[in-house]
């Protein structure tokens, strides 16, 4: 997974929004102004943090340790640091990533996620 497939599949989950908050070396995707994912866009090496189920979290950086790590600069109960790399299929990456949406969406005031429909 790279940098350009990585943002193309953020912004294909419904009402995706990106910016950039902290400066221009971190991408931010979003869903109802919530984050979900944060990139850094000034490393050679994709490394991005995704919001993540605390007992998963701990499974995941068990089970793939140097690939998913306590999240960088972030609750690291709830926020995992991933850098891909070729022994990860995309689509395992891309599963996260819809996790960590999907937690945002589900933690939504029931009007706000309704709106979104």
């Amino acid at each position: 997974m790279n940098i350009e497939t990585l943002r193309d599949f953020c912004l294909s989950l419904p009402h995706v929004t990106e910016d950039l908050p902290f400066g221009p070396e971190t991408l931010v995707f979003r869903v109802a102004q919530k984050i979900f994912l944060l990139v850094s866009l000034d490393t050679e090496i994709l490394s991005f943090n995704v919001k993540c189920d605390p007992e998963l979290a701990v499974e995941l950086r068990e089970k793939y340790p140097g690939i998913v790590k306590p999240g960088y600069h972030m609750n690291k109960k709830h926020w995992n640091t991933i850098e891909p790399n070729p022994s990860i299929p995309d689509t395992m990456i891309e599963g996260w990533i819809r996790h960590s949406y999907e937690l945002i969406v589900n933690s939504l005031p029931k009007k706000t996620r309704e709106a979104l429909l």
